[in-house]
């Protein structure tokens, strides 16, 4: 009977297995990217840059959506930390939901800047454009594969951690300084931060995976392609008159 009491203690001290014995990392990383972006634009209002009382309506709304996408894709991760699956799956399909208003309403926050002419100084209206708009269809994407993949769970985590370092682009716009590098030295460094991310994720893939999961590479891959995209798209012609065409009205 000792035997069998000192045995079931020890099951209960057992460490996880399978996924879940590393899934405290992508539950905290995923907390911090949160916290990364909300501070990032809570400084900017505390340094002056912005003010939320006499913003626009859908910037308000904007905001919200963002704040409610982030608050979903933290508690994703708590919830499977705590083993309840099935309140994981549906918050996922409600997370989901979310995304897509986010993408729209984001899309259609860009393109009302544009018109109304509150692009940054240091951008361009073609490279603000661009910017925004791939930047919205790279974080779908990622969004969309994670919810293909979402049986597959190494693949299925590494994707959603990709689309909220996707999405730090934003905050980062507000952390470093953009106005002394200029649009393209300053979008190369923002890059080279949201890599540094991803590496973040590719060292613990090699501790306990043995080697970098694909999931990892194709984060870095749309990463990469997403910041070279916008570069390209920037300098064509038509983007210029497509962006010149949006501030006319």
């Amino acid at each position: 009977m000792a035997t069998r009491v000192a045995a079931r203690r020890a099951e209960g001290r057992a460490p996880a297995r399978g996924f879940m014995a590393d899934q405290r990392f992508f539950t905290l990383f995923a907390a911090g990217l949160a916290m990364f972006i909300v501070l990032g634009f809570a400084q900017f209002q505390l340094r002056g840059y912005a003010n939320f009382r006499t913003a626009p309506a859908f910037l308000h709304l904007h905001g919200a959506l963002m704040l409610s996408w982030l608050s979903l894709f933290v508690l994703q991760g708590v919830l499977i930390s705590r083993g309840q699956v099935v309140d994981h799956r549906k918050t996922g399909w409600l997370s989901l939901g979310v995304a897509v208003a986010v993408v729209v309403v984001g899309s259609y926050t860009g393109l009302h800047a544009i018109a109304i002419g509150r692009v940054p100084p240091f951008f361009t209206p073609a490279f603000f454009l661009a910017l925004n708009q791939l930047g919205l269809a790279a974080f779908a994407l990622v969004v969309i594969m994670a919810v293909v993949f979402r049986r597959q769970v190494q693949w299925h985590r590494r994707l959603m951690v990709g689309s909220g370092i996707l999405i730090t682009e934003p905050a980062l716009g507000r952390l470093l300084p953009m106005p002394i590098l200029g649009q393209t030295w300053g979008e190369l460094l923002a890059m080279a931060v949201q890599l540094g991310m991803v590496a973040v994720i590719a060292r613990h893939d090699r501790k306990v995976l043995g080697q970098v999961h694909p999931a990892t590479l194709t984060v870095a891959a749309v990463l990469v392609g997403t910041h070279l995209a916008v570069e390209l798209a920037s300098r064509l012609p038509l983007t210029a008159t497509l962006a010149a065409s949006i501030a006319a009205g």
